[in-house]
């Protein structure tokens, strides 16, 4: 039996996939209007200034930069942690994972006081040898360290969620060949995870495109960082505008590259055994190797950042200075569950909105489906400041009972974040073989109940790590949240920025390990629902298979 790609779509994925192309379109179309009003004399003038042109450079170089490392970290992580006999597995995917939780600002601020050129815990260790001054690590490096150290986990959520799908009886039947551990990686399992690679380098690329408060603290510039410094020395947003406009191209650039380097090839499994329990790999000497590089990771991007943290903690505690602020935990109990539910509703938005998204591009190719995919890529390129600012625009005019309500700020979240969820979901279903839903049809069931009965159950791993992705991302967007939110609607994000800014350390610090807690509560959820859905795929598969 073969898949029929040119099979008509069910409506109801049509109608829900072409709302969110409209609300996609929203801010862009705000983007558009303001860019207008500049002229084009000015418009030209503006791009073609040195200065444009290098952050134009210095945003490609970083993105790619980032994106390539963050590979060469999540992969074998990855791996390790799904398919390897590696001591404390659970530990180091949980560890691995948490730096999704840092806010890139506490995180960068965490490598510049561990690592700074003057006065840092590195600097103030090496002082009696002699050293007065470290390297920089403000500028590239910097830069590129610190964004690769927080969004790894993106890349390593899509690849382990896409490990998990691949038959166990294609790694067996390449060690039977004679292939070593190594050959059957690079040859066997690496070409089947292409897809999760690509779906989780993406995320990463355009979270690194996004990302405002790593390169404002490490005085690098990219489009985020000028957008912004032009929204708040000018009362003229065009040229914000403009800007904003410029790196939506970029993003579209990216998406295409994306799509040509994507394979067409099939991912599935073509026999009934996938999923089945498969041995781990024993390491054997390796694994001294592995857990070298698991905690050298963790230790830069989790511990370090834990660490200040907890530094700043206590001196707010033994402190009688006021900078160090109060490290009140009754005082962020509120902002914690703003955070959660802002963050929840996101994340359960984004994962319906997703799914006839991630369908209809992956099972009903076409031209139209294939345009409402990349439109889902386009706001998470975009500055969370970008948006919001769209939002206000079109709220305050147009939309005024909606304006600064809950609403709008968990639509600006999805606007933000789809393609978190819509990575992974498309990912999964490129290794789920079509011939399982035909099976279904064949023996009477229709649309609805082939997706609610077959496919969903099937890709639950990749829906869950989907929404979860979403849930981590959201709770920490700091400009959305500041510009959108109600009145009163406190946030974990915002109460850390905010004692940031007044050199409260000790609160910074309190919001800071209550984000940590929250994120490990979600890690643990997508661990216990691993687990589960080993057990109910295989169990899907012999009910359609019979």
């Amino acid at each position: 039996m073969t898949f029929r790609a040119a099979s008509r779509p069910p409506l109801f994925l049509i109608a829900i996939a072409a709302i969110t192309a409209i609300a996609i379109a929203v801010p862009l179309t705000y983007l558009i209007i303001r860019t207008a009003g500049a002229g084009t004399e000015e418009l030209i003038k503006l791009v073609s200034r040195p200065r444009t042109l290098t952050v134009l450079f210095n945003s490609i170089g970083m993105a790619t930069a980032v994106t390539l490392l963050s590979a060469l970290i999540a992969v074998p992580i990855a791996f390790l942690t799904a398919k390897t006999d590696l001591p404390w597995r659970r530990f180091w995917l949980i560890a691995t994972t948490l730096p999704l939780a840092v806010p890139s600002y506490v995180g960068s601020f965490a490598l510049i006081a561990a690592f700074g050129p003057r006065g840092s815990l590195l600097q103030q260790l090496l002082a009696p040898l002699g050293v007065e001054e470290l390297p920089e690590i403000y500028g590239w490096f910097g830069t590129i360290l610190a964004i690769t150290l927080f969004t790894y986990p993106y890349l390593l959520l899509s690849v382990r969620s896409g490990l998990l799908l691949i038959d166990p009886a294609t790694i067996e039947a390449a060690r039977s060949l004679g292939y070593s551990q190594v050959s059957t990686f690079f040859r066997v399992v690496l070409p089947q995870l292409r897809p999760s690679v690509v779906a989780g380098g993406l995320l990463v690329a355009l979270y690194a495109l996004r990302d405002f408060g790593t390169p404002s603290l490490m005085r690098f510039d990219v489009f985020t960082r000028v957008i912004f410094q032009q929204y708040r020395s000018s009362f003229n947003r065009n040229q914000a505008a403009a800007l904003a406009l410029i790196l939506v191209a970029l993003v579209l650039v990216i998406l295409w590259l994306e799509y040509k380097v994507r394979s067409r090839g099939a991912y599935y499994s073509r026999t009934s055994a996938a999923l089945r329990p498969q041995s781990a790999i024993k390491l054997g000497n390796w694994k001294y190797v592995a857990l070298l590089f698991c905690a050298i990771i963790v230790g830069l991007s989790l511990v370090l950042p834990v660490g200040v943290t907890l530094y700043w903690l206590w001196r707010g505690v033994t402190s009688d200075s006021a900078a160090y602020g109060t490290a009140s935990w009754s005082a962020i109990a509120q902002p914690a569950i703003n955070s959660i539910v802002g963050a929840g509703l996101a994340a359960i938005l984004a994962t319906i909105c997703a799914l006839p998204v991630a369908i209809l591009a992956v099972r009903f190719p076409s031209r139209l489906t294939t345009a409402i995919e990349r439109c889902s890529y386009i706001g998470f390129g975009l500055p969370g400041i970008a948006i919001a600012l769209s939002l206000v625009f079109f709220g305050s005019r147009y939309l005024p009972w909606l304006y600064q309500t809950l609403p709008m700020l968990v639509f600006a979240y999805l606007v933000l974040f789809l393609p978190q969820s819509v990575g992974t979901v498309r990912s999964s279903l490129l290794q789920l073989h079509p011939q399982l839903e035909e099976s279904a049809r064949c023996l009477g069931r229709n649309s609805w109940q082939t997706l609610r009965e077959v496919t969903l159950p099937l890709i639950s791993p990749g829906v869950l790590g989907g929404a979860v992705l979403v849930f981590l991302t959201a709770i920490k967007e700091l400009p959305a949240t500041l510009l959108l939110a109600p009145i009163g609607f406190d946030t974990l994000a915002t109460e850390i920025w905010k004692a940031t800014e007044n050199v409260s350390f000790s609160d910074a610090a309190v919001g800071s390990l209550a984000m940590l807690v929250v994120s490990m509560g979600s890690s643990l959820l997508v661990l216990a629902q691993e687990r589960r859905g080993k057990n109910r795929t295989g169990t899907e598969r012999e009910k359609v298979y019979g």
